[in-house]
């Protein structure tokens, strides 16, 4: 009988020795780009593998390519927050002088707060700038990065971004200069209408930065607080969201307004309620017919679009480091700013 040797296939775990593995420098700037770009770990080893001709041909495991990531990041945090923070704008100076930014420090001088803008966005609010939105919605989540954002509608009505900040201190205090920040970072030019949500804090700075700006309360922020002092008004088969809605967006005239706001606190026994005496209180910030003289273009809300929403929720998670912070950030704009082009064309 005729014996057939056949070579015995060893799994890549076996054959490719720890000395015999290694990431070439191309391979490093495609796991580069692909971890720039969010994609997840096993994709692109997937992806490079079957490029390569199979794992015998890569050269390497996912097990290398996930320490490389890892050491990559620990290199880069080696100075810190901080460092990483002042190396990032440094960097975006080298590229474009523009580029503008400025840090708050704390007592002991750790960074607390920072702003920046890039080129771009300066040229954006130099034509757009007269109606802006500040949205913090993302510091209500304590486990994320504190981002703040100032945008604004461009001539296509789709969101633009003029400003950013990390906010890790809302005091007024902190609100003052990161106004009196914005202001100088475009040319003290002050926008005609500012809305943000409810903040005392930040209604108390806008005043004393911006005194000749109107101030506008986000129309959905006040939805929300309503549903959460008032949740219990509206179960099933009530009509206090509808009727509260009508206050907000129904009545051109004041006479109106003030009859139906009237009957709802009568209608609901809600004459005693504080949240909504203090709402009427601002009635001026938020009811249509007392902001007939606002110059809005239609804004009423400072939340951004659901799309926009999410990318920038990915970008805060607590999970990244700065830089990664920073670069998915960069592709929320980018995105953006490609969107606007192809409604240009």
């Amino acid at each position: 009988m005729e014996e057939h040797n056949h070579p015995l296939h060893l799994p890549d775990t076996v054959h490719m020795l720890s000395s015999q593995r290694n990431i070439t420098d191309v391979q490093a700037h495609e796991i580069d780009l692909a971890d720039d770009v969010g994609i997840m770990q096993k994709s692109t080893f997937n992806l490079m593998t079957r490029q390569a001709g199979g794992r015998d041909e890569i050269g390497y495991t996912i097990l290398d390519a996930k320490n490389y990531l890892r050491s990559k990041r620990q290199r880069s945090m080696a100075y810190g927050e901080a460092g990483c923070l002042m190396r990032y704008f440094q960097d975006q100076l080298s590229k474009n002088p523009s580029f503008y930014h400025a840090s708050q420090m704390d007592m002991d001088e750790q960074i607390t707060n920072v702003f920046w803008v890039d080129a771009r966005m300066l040229i954006d609010y130099e034509y757009f700038g007269d109606v802006v939105s500040l949205d913090t919605t993302y510091c209500t989540n304590r486990d994320n990065r504190p981002l703040v954002l100032f945008s604004g509608f461009n001539h296509h009505r789709k969101a633009m971004i003029f400003g950013a900040s990390l906010l890790y201190d809302e005091t007024s205090a902190s609100f003052n200069r990161l106004f009196e920040t914005f202001l100088e970072a475009h040319k003290h030019k002050r926008p005609l209408t500012v809305f943000t949500n409810q903040d005392q804090a930040m209604a108390k700075a806008l005043n004393e930065v911006m005194s000749d700006t109107f101030h506008g309360l986000c129309t959905w922020h006040l939805m929300q607080n309503g549903i959460k002092h008032l949740g219990n008004l509206m179960k099933e088969g009530s009509c206090f969201l509808t009727d509260f809605k009508r206050c907000m967006y129904g009545f051109e005239d004041e006479t109106q307004f003030e009859e139906a706001w009237g009957t709802l606190l009568s209608e609901f026994k809600l004459r005693d309620n504080t949240w909504l005496k203090h709402v009427y209180n601002v009635k001026e910030k938020w009811a249509c017919c007392y902001m007939n003289n606002a110059f809005t273009l239609g804004m009423r809300s400072t939340q951004l679009s659901e799309s926009v929403n999410s990318s920038i929720k990915n970008c805060t998670k607590p999970n990244l480091n700065i830089e990664q912070f920073f670069k998915n950030f960069e592709q929320v704009v980018e995105e953006k700013r490609y969107n606007e082009l192809k409604c240009d064309f």
